[in-house]
């Protein structure tokens, strides 16, 4: 890829913090959050290659998979104890990254993470399935959508024509992310690993979201150590856009128990 763009909302210098976007989505997605926060944190955000104004994903033969090297651009910008976040795509990240340096974290917000391996699902495996085929038949436009009503509830038809374009060449991206979120390949789940961390962990999920998260939820917090859960009325899987205000709140909760 050819460059990481980074947004920064200034705030505490002695708070620093790092968000991690969902698929399909970009920083930008963490601004309305950010505003909600007023300053209580330093927070910085990155847009994952293929995502926002960064560059496309093009791995040679020797690169890690997608979700390695997420986790690494990410890592790669800690340099003290900080609060991490992250949203579905995202939060996997930031709990794979939390478990294999838990020293580097202050607090953990994972908002609706989506490790399946956690706890498989069949309408999960069905989804999978069906985009599966949808993309082997090079109907990208089709699975985008399909992807989208299952996750965002959004129309893709109803979305401005270059938002369509965007997410129809990102859906090849979630292909991509199965190994490590049906899978575990970044071994987020082995013995002892989610019990080693000390901080704070707080899970949110929006009270309307697919069945599956409130199970992966559910896997996690019974082995994590210092963990509350919390959810939004009304919200879906996007809630970090739809309800900014709440999620900041529960957010400032956890930088609380820190």
């Amino acid at each position: 890829m050819t460059g990481v763009n980074i947004r920064h909302w200034p705030g505490d210098a002695d708070g620093p913090a790092l968000a991690l976007h969902c698929m399909m989505g970009s920083a930008a997605s963490w601004g309305p959050v950010a505003e909600a926060l007023a300053g209580r944190v330093d927070l910085r955000a990155f847009d994952m290659p293929g995502h926002g104004r960064s560059g496309d994903w093009m791995p040679g033969a020797q690169d890690p998979d997608y979700h390695t090297a997420v986790t690494r651009m990410a890592a790669a910008m800690i340099d003290r104890p900080l609060d991490l976040i992250g949203h579905s795509f995202g939060a996997t990240v930031a709990l794979r990254i939390a478990v294999a340096a838990p020293d580097a974290i202050r607090s953990l917000t994972l908002i609706e993470p989506v490790l399946f391996a956690a706890a498989p699902s069949a309408d999960q495996d069905r989804l999978d399935a069906a985009l599966g085929d949808l993309l082997a038949d090079d109907r990208d436009a089709e699975a985008a959508a399909l992807f989208l009503r299952a996750w965002n509830g959004q129309d893709l038809a109803a979305l401005p024509a270059p938002i369509q374009a965007q997410l129809t060449r990102q859906i090849r991206l979630v292909s991509l992310t199965a190994p490590a979120l049906r899978e575990d390949s970044g071994r987020i789940l082995r013995e002892g690993g989610l019990e080693s961390l000390d901080a704070p962990v707080l899970l949110i999920r929006g009270a309307d979201s697919p069945p599956v998260i409130e199970a992966i939820g559910d896997a996690l917090a019974h082995r994590l150590n210092d963990v509350g859960r919390a959810v939004v009325p009304g919200a879906g899987h996007m809630l970090p856009l739809t309800h900014p205000a709440q999620v900041a709140g529960l957010i400032g909760a956890n930088l609380d128990r820190a």
